[in-house]
């Protein structure tokens, strides 16, 4: 046996069943190995859209997705996808083939320090010197990757360390890292603690960001917060609570509800659970300190008073200190709160007044939603489209897919194929507009060589819309660099593909045309004509 057929028996014993990558000569023994393998491997058109894909199946499993590129170029190329996922604490191992040992350090063709270049964005990296080490490292990498705050694992294997033979293969049962042992159950004193706030609350309000996804504490948080009628907003934890449920009053942060804002500005006992307190979520983190007691919850202890200084800090895993929050008894009564909450989500809403000649996007992705089937995936882009995505998709029993973190445009299509690959038998969306679309549209082909039925909807306004906003409320409508004129016609590139196309231009057929979308099952691309000039805001 030599490396490359160490590393697939390691990915099998993970249970490993796709591998998203682009070959290359440092590359080749581990595809070459692969083939005598059940492993599917998924040829994508660029090596950023493989981590993209590997993170679409790791949000729908719950374990790390993988990926494989070759060295050089191929390993730099797929830096912004693992910086993506780090960002989001998306677990996930990333493959890249290196040259010859002994040539490292000395400039040769196709050679990088991907292991240092990814220093900032991985939770570990490996350069595999000794062929023996591969089942070692490769059960050291799924662990870290799928443990603690989860996140991206580089392993960085030289072509020679793949062919060379392996004395005595021996994939390890448990890890024990020394110096990683990360905390899972919640300190017993803060967890009565935060009952003690409980009991003397009048507003408390629960906040929720992506790390209740990724601990998969969704029914633990949502059973607590109905068992003691306590009011749920989010930051990226877009579906810890269905859209409509009464005690979810929505995403906060510069472009959430108003009403979600002022409901956290206001609660006296505000508990963050998986969330990093970032910018985009809470631009004055003084507000949320200020007349209130601040419970900050989360497995990773350096984001815990990194932008706000809490009042409890509680670091474990969402699920676990939600499970052990529902053995505590306590008497609360914040009937008053919620009813105070139900009138600013009445009275607060904002009132859009869109252009009858063009499609209303926000209106659009209500519709879309309404007719999803219930646990359908929905995969948004980056730019306007997500914003509107956000604050007008309705999540029943499905996901939420999006680029929270890092704002990667082009993550849409390849995180919804990877999503897709994981599971089947679910509806997958991928929304976008029409300047992230043009980022990774390359792969269409990988859509239709690998029979991956995922639906595409490219909302087209001709502009980076978001950008275009951005300028036109700071530099008063001086637009530079945003125009997106000379992008491809999308019925003749459908064709081209051999793809089903439909195009919507106003609300007026929006039913006959949704059904039709929905009703295939295979890939289709909806092209939906939006003012250029509409706002999020």
């Amino acid at each position: 046996m030599i490396g490359a057929d160490a590393i697939i028996k390691c990915l099998e014993a993970e249970g490993v069943s796709t591998v998203f990558g682009y070959p290359g000569v440092a590359i080749c023994p581990f595809f070459n190995s692969i083939l005598d393998s059940d492993i599917k491997t998924v040829l994508i058109r660029t090596e950023q859209n493989a981590a993209h894909a590997a993170s679409g199946v790791a949000r729908m499993t719950g374990r790390p997705g993988v990926c494989a590129v070759t060295s050089g170029p191929g390993a730099t190329n797929v830096i912004t996808g693992i910086a993506t996922a780090f960002a989001d604490s998306i677990p996930m191992i990333c493959i890249t083939g290196q040259v010859n040992s002994e040539l490292l350090g000395s400039d040769v063709f196709q050679e990088a320090d991907i292991t240092g270049a990814v220093e900032s964005f991985v939770k570990y990296s490996y350069l595999v010197k000794n062929v023996n080490d591969i089942p070692r490292v490769f059960k050291e990498a799924f662990y870290i990757a799928n443990t603690g705050r989860k996140g991206p694992v580089l392993i960085d294997i030289p072509i020679d360390i793949q062919n060379a033979t392996i004395k005595n293969f021996h994939y390890p049962e448990e890890v024990n890292l020394r110096t990683y042992k990360p905390t899972v159950k919640g300190h017993a004193v803060q967890i009565k603690k935060v009952i003690k706030e409980l009991e003397r609350a009048k507003r408390p309000i629960i906040c929720a960001g992506g790390g209740v996804l990724l601990s998969e504490a969704e029914e633990e948080l949502r059973s607590f917060a109905e068992e003691h009628g306590i009011p749920v907003v989010s930051t990226m934890g877009i579906g810890v609570m269905p859209t409509e449920h009464p005690l979810y009053y929505g995403m906060v942060g510069n472009n959430g509800k108003t009403y979600a804002n002022r409901a956290m500005n206001e609660s006296d006992l505000l508990i963050m659970v998986g969330a990093r307190v970032a910018d985009r979520a809470v631009s004055q983190p003084d507000l949320i300190t200020r007349n209130k007691v601040l419970v900050h919850i989360d497995v990773d202890p350096a984001e815990i008073g990194k932008n706000a200084g809490p009042s409890i800090p509680l670091v474990g895993d969402a699920k676990h200190i939600f499970q052990d929050f529902q053995k505590e008894e306590f008497d609360c009564n914040y009937e008053e709160w919620l009813t105070t909450l139900n009138e600013y989500r009445s009275t607060m809403e904002k009132k859009r007044t869109p252009n009858p000649d063009y499609v209303d996007p926000a209106a659009f992705i209500t519709r879309l939603s309404e007719k999803m089937q219930e646990d359908g995936i929905y995969v948004a882009d980056v730019g306007q489209n997500q914003i509107w995505s956000c604050g007008y998709h309705i999540v029943k029993k499905g996901k939420f897919l999006t680029s929270g973190g890092m704002g990667t445009m082009g993550y849409s299509i390849p995180a919804a194929m990877g999503a897709k690959t994981a599971a089947m038998d679910k509806q997958v969306i991928a929304v976008c507009g029409d300047g992230s679309f043009q980022m990774s549209m390359m792969e269409l082909a990988t859509i239709k060589q690998h029979h991956i039925p995922v639906k595409i909807i490219v909302l087209k306004n001709n502009y980076l819309g978001m950008v275009r906003e951005y300028q036109h409320y700071t530099y008063k409508d001086h637009y530079s660099v945003v125009d997106l004129s000379g992008s491809p016609d999308l019925e003749k590139l459908s064709a081209a593909y051999d793809i089903p196309y439909l195009r919507l231009n106003n609300m007026e057929h929006v039913d006959e045309i949704l059904d039709a979308f929905l009703a295939e099952d295979n890939t289709m691309l909806l092209e939906c004509l939006i003012d250029p000039m509409d706002l999020v805001k």
